[in-house]
């Protein structure tokens, strides 16, 4: 063991933007309303991002939206959020949260997510996140074909173009081609790359009744079930771009390895949702903690060191 410092360095430069730690509150986790960010900044996470929003309030799926199953969970929230004129109000004042706060939106095509990437960057958010991976809402997402090579630039270069704030681009663990859609999304501007949503669709079958648990029948994977397949994809995302810009690894991380896997795949941070569930909110100090425990075991002062060494 090799320990010649006090205390490993765990910052994190992200598109553009300084993070005390790579621990990032995933979208649709905790994100409805400015209270509950302050709340999870106050448990030790580096950035958060807000619950998707569209340019309209939006119900989602009716009841019931998640099930939980061996290893995680199936959700089919269907984006249900406040719309962007109630978001504008909610979010106003945002830095108060006390560490950077990622605003993630979601939209129907390319002008939609221009429209709102816009009228989001006039708030106090730090990025702006595309989410272009939901496997399970009708009209968005993979079910709008967004995953595509050619939507993702598209639509990326869209917002690129309006957008006053750093953009990131939210990849399917699902897509063939995540390393071309990765070159695209880099080609078309975006300054750091989501590696992460749910897996799937999934379906539970209730045995007594011989129906789908979930009212919309079928729903994304998440959780500790996921990991793998998520670590991969971040390995697959960083050896396509070569570390052009950083990779956010999201999947399944609930402890400090988990953690470490992520980065050592390519990821530079990491987000982190279902762990809320499985270890509380104390998850993002816990996470950082351990990753500074095992940096100091292998003698590391600086967390970027770790990014992608699992390339060669």
């Amino acid at each position: 063991m090799v320990i010649g410092y006090s205390m490993a360095d765990l910052s994190v430069e992200l598109a553009g933007i300084r993070l005390k730690n790579p621990t990032i509150l995933a979208s649709g986790i905790m994100g409805s309303d400015k209270a509950s960010l302050k709340k999870v900044a106050d448990s030790g996470a580096g950035a958060v991002t807000i619950k998707s929003i569209s340019k309209d309030p939006k119900s989602g799926h009716p009841n019931p939206t998640v099930v939980e199953v061996e290893g995680g969970f199936l959700n089919a929230i269907g984006y249900c959020n406040m719309g962007l004129e109630n978001a504008k109000l909610e979010f106003a004042a945002v830095s108060s949260v006390g560490v950077p706060v990622i605003a993630s939106i979601v939209a129907e095509d390319a002008e939609g997510f221009t429209y709102l990437a816009e009228e989001m960057s006039a708030l106090e958010f730090s990025a702006i996140e595309l989410a272009l991976s939901c496997p399970h809402t009708p009209g968005l997402g993979l079910l709008a074909g967004q995953g595509t090579p050619e939507a993702t630039f598209e639509i990326t270069k869209r917002v690129c173009s309006k957008a006053k704030l750093p953009v990131i681009v939210k990849m399917s663990p699902n897509s063939l081609d995540l390393g071309e859609i990765a070159k695209s999304a880099v080609k078309a501007g975006a300054k750091a790359l989501n590696m992460g949503n749910s897996l799937g669709p999934g379906m539970v079958i209730e045995t007594k009744s011989g129906k789908p648990v979930l009212d919309f029948k079928v729903g994304g994977m998440s959780g500790p079930i996921v990991k793998p397949i998520a670590v991969r994809c971040v390995y697959d995302v960083y050896e396509a771009t070569r570390g052009k810009v950083p990779v956010i690894g999201t999947g399944g991380v609930a402890k400090g390895l988990d953690a470490v896997e992520m980065i050592m795949a390519g990821a530079s941070a990491v987000g982190i949702g279902t762990g809320v569930y499985y270890q509380g909110l104390n998850v993002f100090r816990e996470v950082s903690r351990e990753i500074e425990e095992f940096m100091k075991r292998r003698g590391v002062q600086k967390l970027r060191e770790l990014v992608g060494v699992a390339h060669g």
